[in-house]
């Protein structure tokens, strides 16, 4: 692959995923500005992700079918009408509507990673999925410290409005600058979908990193969905734009990308999922020890996108090496299940919060995380007795 489309193709990755993000830091203001409580706009970031999950069911699997230039062009287009659309919402339903289509509409970086990864050679597969990783983990991260600012000076509209100029915009230059991909795949839609139930019937490694990524990355938005309510209170009595900071911090563990790529292709990415699960539990030990104290916030974000970018990065290096063919659908099944994953741990989160405020949200992320461990060395074990896929 030329140097050149890797980074157009990280760029698109992370400002079009950070459309999901915008909305984390701004809740509390959201929640003021139509008189709603912390549990009802806590369904705005659930349904942004079931959304999230729904579009790329729908249609990410059209990548092996469907030239893929073009249609990352379409879905640009959609999702900029979508965040007009929040942006004029004149209620707590609509904006809740319009995050859902937000949702349905971003899945440019869903079809971009398996394309990337169909460009790469298979040697360098693992360094090029992590190098467009690293543009939409920074986009993610970003997204929370750009809204917080935003949120704070102009107003949480401001930001709908300025990403959808900026998406308008995105997609003149994915037009112009990326490669046309024909697919050979020749289905008609119904079987295209209706093959997603084969993949998870015969592939294990796939259903296993399914699952793993679920719960850990439910975990890694439980933390993003509730740290604005944590940081409105004491000991700390911030707004949005210090909320959004933490995304800053967050870049730290999320550069490694390109690093956990490179060992995903010399080592084995079985090896950094359970490095990155692992990493991310970590995470949330220290953050409900020491998450009332600055210092050991910051340390636990960082340690928490480490851990989410390894289990993430290693995740896919693992699927797509299994059906060169199948990319996009392989990429559906292990994102819808990260975004199904997502939402419920947005929600739960929430809930923990109501429950327990800080402490409630670390046990939702601890438990989710548990049980991903669990799965890994259920797998570990299987892959000795059995000879592995990979």
């Amino acid at each position: 692959m030329k140097r050149n489309t890797i980074w157009v193709m990280a760029i698109t990755a992370g400002i079009a995923v950070a459309n999901l993000y915008y909305n984390q830091p701004l809740l509390a203001e959201m929640g003021r500005s139509f008189n709603a409580s912390a549990l009802q706009v806590g369904f705005i970031p659930m349904l942004t992700q079931i959304g999230y999950a729904l579009g790329i069911l729908l249609f990410v699997p059209l990548g092996d079918m469907i030239e893929r230039r073009r249609l990352i062009v379409t879905m640009l287009a959609a999702t900029a009408c979508a965040l007009v659309t929040a942006a004029v919402s004149p209620s707590i339903v609509w904006l809740a509507s319009a995050s859902l289509a937000i949702g349905i509409t971003t899945i440019v970086p869903q079809l971009i990673l398996p394309f990337a990864a169909h460009l790469a050679k298979p040697g360098e597969r693992g360094e090029v999925v992590g190098n467009v990783m690293s543009g939409l983990f920074i986009g993610i991260l970003l997204a929370r410290t750009v809204s917080g600012w935003i949120g704070e000076t102009l107003g949480w509209r401001a930001m709908y409005w300025i990403a959808g100029g900026l998406i308008t915009f995105l997609a003149v230059i994915v037009l112009k600058l990326l490669p046309k991909s024909q697919p050979s795949l020749k289905l008609s839609y119904q079987k295209l979908i209706h093959s997603l139930l084969g993949l998870i019937r015969s592939q294990p490694v796939l259903r296993e990193a399914s699952m793993i990524g679920f719960l850990s990355f439910g975990a890694f938005s439980a933390f993003w969905s509730t740290l604005a309510f944590l940081l409105e209170q004491s000991p700390y009595h911030y707004g949005s734009q210090v909320a959004g900071m933490f995304g800053l911090v967050g870049i730290v563990g999320s550069a490694t990308a390109p690093v956990i790529g490179k060992i995903a292709d010399k080592k084995s990415p079985r090896l950094t999922v359970g490095l990155g699960v692992t990493i991310t539990l970590l995470a949330f030990l220290v953050l409900w020890f020491f998450g009332l104290h600055l210092w050991g916030l910051a340390i636990g974000v960082i340690l928490l996108d480490l851990g989410a970018q390894s289990t993430l990065v290693s995740n896919q290096a693992r699927i797509y090496s299994l059906l060169p063919e199948a990319q996009s659908r392989l990429n559906t099944v292990y994102m819808v299940s990260n975004f199904m994953g997502g939402s419920l741990g947005s929600i739960l989160g929430i809930y923990g919060w109501s429950w327990l405020q800080w402490n409630g949200v670390c046990l939702v992320g601890l438990s989710m995380l548990a049980v991903s461990l669990a799965i890994f060395f259920r797998g570990y074990k299987c892959s000795i007795s059995v000879p592995s896929q990979e």
